[in-house]
């Protein structure tokens, strides 16, 4: 079998996909991934195939975007969902679908390689909607790959049952209109809601995370993988006292909760490092730089995979993130979450401290007293260990990527036309 992935080109939208492209190759299948020419490093340093589409000038904002320190710290919460408090949906899912727009001029390229490359299944970044139309064209199964909450399933059943709508339907008014029918008409494509939503989902989401939707979700245990470095001398063995992680991101707005919060990381760092514990902070190396004078238990460390770092770790102080949370949860870490609302940080935090893996606080209440006092519960508050000890239990419970290798052959051949 012969498997495309197509891939936003984003560290936190390559990381994902990683364990599940080696199980498909370790099986025997062929994959490719297909990303912008300027990010195949994240594939090829993975040991995978690249394959490079999209011109420099198709998707270079979004490439500006990636790691961008400076552009990082002006990112909004326009596509932070929390269905819980939703009221501003119908605003958001035209933002969102806006967004996607920007994307679609990759329709030609994409084509162009499935067509000389033939693959029986393409797998796609759900921000990747032109992957599904290229599928259809080449008669290829396709399958969305989530890395995080389903925002787009969950606002496009919204709209359908507000305006009443049923699945293919397209009305003027509707954002997916001008989002999908620029590349079908070229094509003489009917619209399906499948072009929009997969022929069916990955989900590397925990089952109780997952939205209330009617579609068909394959689920997948979320292996950590962060990239690789050689071992530091002083992550070959164990601390010798609690090891604290403090991490934001690679992404999103995990970097703005110091201004946010009006907190200098310099304070935060003088404050944990006056607790029994080493505090290892791996961050932007613009935020490192504002530290003068670093504690003897304190690593200011600009990148160290997290896959690497929290099996020696008591707690890890975060943002939210997807991929941190899944990292922690993997290892039964416990976490403290501050939220910074980028896609669904808020739903995660609440997820976690639900299941008393961890503690939440507010970014408007963010302070260095606050954070030591939680993070002091955190450490001597055995329950909470057993709380993140249940929940990676919990998360294991779902097929290791290497278990639904045969599930994907058989979708393919169903789903093939």
């Amino acid at each position: 079998m012969r498997v495309l992935f197509t891939v936003f080109p984003a560290t936190a939208h390559v990381h994902p996909v990683v364990p599940l492209a080696w199980a498909l190759q370790n099986a025997g299948h062929e994959v490719r991934v297909a990303i912008h020419p300027d990010a195949t490093r994240l594939v090829t340093e993975a040991g995978l195939a690249a394959v490079p589409f999209a011109s420099s000038e198709i998707l270079a904002d979004a490439m500006r975007w990636n790691d961008n320190f400076a552009m990082l710290d002006t990112l909004s919460d326009a596509l932070s969902l929390d269905t819980a408090h939703a009221d501003g949906w119908e605003r958001q899912w035209s933002g969102l679908t806006s967004m996607l727009r920007l994307f679609t001029p990759m329709l030609d390229d994409l084509l162009a390689i499935c067509r000389g490359w033939e693959p029986d299944l393409v797998v796609w970044d759900q921000f990747c909607v032109a992957a599904a139309v290229a599928a259809r064209l080449t008669g290829a199964a396709h399958a969305r790959f989530l890395w995080g909450q389903d925002n787009i399933a969950w606002l496009r059943s919204q709209w359908r049952h507000s305006h009443g709508t049923a699945a293919g339907e397209l009305t003027e008014d509707d954002p997916v209109a001008a989002l999908m029918s620029p590349m079908l008409a070229a094509h003489g494509l009917p619209f399906t809601e499948d072009l929009l939503l997969g022929q069916w989902t990955i989900d590397p989401m925990p089952p109780a995370l997952r939205l209330p939707l009617d579609l068909h979700y394959e689920p997948i245990q979320r292996v950590p993988y962060n990239g690789s470095q050689v071992l530091p001398e002083w992550l070959r063995g164990r601390p010798s006292c609690p090891r604290v992680c403090l991490t934001l991101g690679i992404g999103g707005r995990g970097r703005q909760l110091f201004r946010e919060s009006g907190v200098p990381f310099d304070e935060v760092v003088r404050g944990l490092a006056a607790m029994e514990v080493e505090v290892v902070a791996t961050l932007h190396a613009d935020l490192l730089a504002t530290v003068g004078e670093v504690p003897d238990n304190v690593r200011l460390v600009e990148y160290v995979p997290l896959a690497h770092l929290l099996p020696t770790c008591a707690a890890v102080i975060h943002h939210g993130g997807g991929g941190t949370f899944a990292a922690a949860a993997a290892f039964g870490v416990p976490q403290i979450i501050v939220p910074m609302p980028f896609w669904s940080e808020a739903t995660t935090a609440r997820f976690v401290a639900g299941r008393g893996a961890g503690i939440v606080i507010d970014s408007a209440g963010f302070g260095v007293d606050v954070l030591r006092k939680e993070l002091g519960r955190v450490l001597e508050d055995p329950s909470l260990r057993a709380g993140a000890e249940s929940l990676r239990r919990e998360l294991r419970q779902a097929p290791a990527p290497h278990e639904i290798v045969d599930v994907l052959r058989a979708l393919t051949e169903r789903h093939r036309s």
